[in-house]
This record gives structure tokens, sequence and C-alpha cells, in this order.
């Protein structure tokens, strides 16, 4: 995202000037500095900065969680990793992660990231959802208060009886009245107001939410700058119900409200409309619209199976069924097994793109990486686990789609900006530089690779030799560290 606009100079930014002296964005530690002792050491390793450029062998400090030195020279430390040979990058921020627990945090960590935000859907109730995870995590985490969750709780869903992420039914198929749609506003404003990192809203999922509703919701959302995250209404090529259709309506409340839009999963809402959609993000950034995108490297998606968004199949041709998979068993359906299987929490695989228009929105220079993981007990999709390891094994090192810093922009940089400015801990995210959070990432280019398949989606990618969070090792020779939790909670700005 080259084209945003110019914005002050970020603290990380200032204090590099100020403590580093070198050319080119390569930056040196005075001598003396050099001689202080450290509490880890990174040495020799390949540094990626994608905010200055920085991309040279060099050592990184850290102290109290802290980047605090990058040199050309060797630096002292009480622990030393040696990355020689090793890429040595930001750690890696998921803008779309639904598993939110230990399980989902390990495999994570072992794709390279530090930070998982559950952003999409998001919660209705955003105090509880950070006391819950009290205690601590393995990385990062933070969430969004939702429109989704907010309706299923006016509505009364059956979805919040029965423990679903999604609509079952009221809040998928009836359309709210006037004091509904105040009530479901008030559920937004007060996630918002207690650190939500914006707004979650899956209109896929609600296809009964009115386009005036839509609008209400950004408006709770442009009260605070906060991004609204989309996952749009409707794929198909052909009006109504196009995906151009469904990108014009959330582009179009963004605009009116001011409100920040962020599109989820470009490449499944998109499928074979991606060049139109792509082209509509393009031209509404280069108007001054703040509109950014994500995507993720497959061809297929992974939902639950009883939510109104599978509505269309009952009265689709038997060819439709073939297209979903269950994880749990590996088998595709039919139109019985389809129906004996809709049922709450019951989760599905749905090839639904082709490897052409998956790599078109992955390579897109609008499209942050993010993965829509989450599995359960195992079973799952394999992008949980392997999203960012195949974006840098496939798309980086075999095919050369995109560039090594490309990537890491994508992966860390670009999520971390479309954050900032609402939660200003994010602007110490998504960078490798002096005042950066060390969150750091070591990979070795030549093997890192994704492992995780459609049938084992929960097998670990490989490559990433060492993870830190906030300078705690949470990944060390490519095993998690067991009992560490140094991951903190990421929230917007709390209105008292």
């Amino acid at each position: 995202m080259t084209d945003r606009p110019a914005v002050a100079a970020r603290p990380v930014v200032v204090a590099l000037t100020l403590a580093l002296v070198g050319a080119g964005g390569l930056a040196v530690r005075p001598v003396a500095a050099q001689r202080s002792s450290y509490d880890v050491v990174i040495r020799n390793g390949r540094v990626l900065d994608p905010e200055t450029g920085l991309d040279a062998v060099r050592s990184v400090g850290i102290r109290n969680g802290v980047i605090a030195a990058i040199s050309r020279a060797p630096l002292i430390g009480r622990r030393t990793i040696d990355a020689t040979g090793l890429v040595v990058a930001p750690g890696f921020v998921d803008l779309h992660a639904h598993g939110q627990d230990d399980e989902n945090y390990r495999l994570y960590a072992q794709d390279g990231v530090t930070t998982a935000l559950e952003l999409e859907v998001g919660t209705e109730d955003v105090p509880a959802w950070y006391a819950a995870r009290a205690d601590g995590t393995l990385i990062n985490v933070g969430v969004a208060a939702s429109h989704l969750r907010a309706r299923m709780l006016v509505l009364r869903d059956g979805g919040m009886a029965q423990g679903t992420l999604l609509p079952l039914d009221s809040a998928g198929r009836r359309a709210a009245t006037d004091d509904e749609i105040a009530e479901i506003r008030r559920v937004i404003d007060r996630g918002l107001d207690a650190g939500g990192l914006g707004v979650g809203m899956g209109l896929a999922y609600t296809p009964a939410a009115s386009k005036h509703e839509v609008v209400e919701a950004f408006r709770s959302a442009a009260r605070r700058r906060a991004p609204v995250f989309v996952h749009t209404r409707s794929t198909g090529e052909t009006d109504p119900g196009s995906s151009v259709e469904a990108y014009l309506e959330v582009i179009a409340a963004s605009a009116v409200t001011g409100a920040p839009l962020h599109i989820v999963h470009l490449n499944s809402t998109s499928a074979a409309s991606t060049p139109r959609t792509l082209a509509l993000v393009t031209e509404a950034r280069q108007r001054g619209l703040d509109v950014t995108a994500e995507a993720y490297p497959y061809i297929a998606g992974m939902t639950e199976l009883a939510s109104p968004l599978f509505d269309r199949f009952l009265t689709g041709p038997d060819s439709m069924f073939g297209t979903l998979m269950l994880p749990r068993t590996g088998e595709r359906l039919t139109r019985a097994t389809f129906l004996a299987n809709r049922v709450p929490k019951e989760r599905v695989i749905i090839f639904l793109n082709t490897p052409a228009m998956e790599a078109l929105a992955i390579t897109s220079p609008v499209t942050a990486i993010a993965s829509d993981g989450g599995v359960r007990n195992g079973i799952g999709h394999p992008r949980t686990a392997g999203t960012f390891a195949r974006v840098l094994g496939h798309y980086v090192r075999d095919t050369r789609q995109l560039t090594l810093m490309q990537a890491i922009t994508k992966m860390t940089l670009m999520p971390a900006r479309r954050l900032e400015t609402l939660a200003p801990a994010f602007r110490r995210k998504g960078r490798l530089q002096v005042g950066a959070d060390a969150d750091v990432t070591i990979f070795d280019p030549a093997t890192v690779q994704d492992r995780a398949t459609y049938t084992a989606p929960a097998l670990p990618s490989e490559g990433f030799r060492h993870v830190l969070v906030a300078g705690v090792s949470v990944v060390t020779d490519g095993r998690v560290v067991e009992g560490t939790r140094p991951g903190r909670p990421l929230r917007g700005t709390v209105r008292p």
C-alpha cells in the first residue's frame, strides 16, 4: 500500500534516526552502546524492515521486550541466537484468526505469527473476550466489536444458545426493526468503547440485514475512525448477487460515513471476479478512500454448514454439493449428506476458486496476507497452520511471483498500518527498528514450507527456527516453548 497519505513521523522512526548512524536505512549503534549487554542478541541474520527498506546482514539487540539496537558490529547479550543464513523479520500480524485458543496459537506461532486477531466476526462482549485471556497467551491477541454477533444477540438467534460462531436462524433470515438496529448499534458502540479493534461484519451470513442497517453499523465505526472488517454479501459474476455489487455496497458505505473499510479474504469473495474487485479497491484508494483488503493462499474456504450462507444450496443443482468436503472425514458431500450434516457447529470445506485467481489476489499490491484460520481438535482448514509458510515457500521461493520484501510487507507492515490509527500499539508492530516491539520471526528461506493439507490440517509449518514475542522465545529450533505466555492483549483506544 504505497499510496497511503503521508503521516507524522512515528516514534519508532524517530528513535531509529536519533539512536543510529548509517546510510540508506542501514544503521550502526555507537561503539559505547555496542558494548552494553542486551537480553537477547540475534546475530548475523538477514534483517528485513519493510518500512525503512533495510535488507542486510545485521545483529539485533533486544532489551525489555523492545528492539534496542541494529548493528553491523557484534553485540553482547545474555542470550544469543545465531541467525547466520536465516531471515530475521518482524513477527507476522494476522488480521483474520478465528481460532483463539492454545491449540491455534501454537500453530500460528510455528507459522511465524506473533499477533493473531479476531476481526471479521469479532465478539458481542469485548470486555469478556479479553478477560477470558487475562492469564496470558502464547502470542499477542485482539478482537473487534461485532455487527454479526450483535445481530445474533439482539434478534435472539438460536446460534447464541447452540454456541455457534455464526447465525443459525433469525440473525441471518429476519430483517431488523428500527429499534433493533438502534440496539445493535449500542452493542457495537459498547464494544468499541471497551477497546474493540474495529467492527466485524459478515454480510454473507446475515443476508436479511438491510443496506440501511449496514450504513448504520458503519456510522458506529466512523464515530471512532474504527475499521470495518467485512465479509461481503455475495459472490457471483452476474447481478443481482455479484461480487462487484457486494463490493460497491460496502465501498459506498465507507464513502458516505467516512469509516475505514477492510474487505476480508478478497480471494474467496471474488473468485472469477477477482480482476474486477481488485480494480474497485485500487480505484477507491486512488480517489482517497480508506479501503484495504486481504487474501489467503488457498483455493478453498471453510465455514459452518448450518449458516444461512448455504441456503442457496437447497435449490441448487446436485453438482454444487461436490464442491463441499467434510474436514473431519475428507468426504465430498451429496445432497443427502449435505442435509444430514447441516447441524450446528459442523464445518465444511468449500472449493470455490482457481489457482490463477488465488495468485492474482495474493500478488496484488493492495492485499495483505491473513489466514482466516481456526482448527478444533486438529480438524479444520490447512490455512490455520500454513498460510504464511505457503506464501514464503510457493509465492516467493518456488514461483517468484513475490519478492521476499513484498511478502514480508504484506504479512507485517500492511496489517499493522490498518490498525495503528485506532490502536497506537500497532505503530510498534510490523517493523524491525529500534523502538519497535521485539516480536520477531526467524526463518530459513531455503526450507520454509507449509505442511498442512485438507486431510491433515494441523501439521505445523517447517522452516521457522525461532519466533519471539516481546523478546521472549515462543518457538525455539522449530518447536513451541512450553509454559511461556508473553503475548499481550491489543486494544483500540478505550473510552472511559
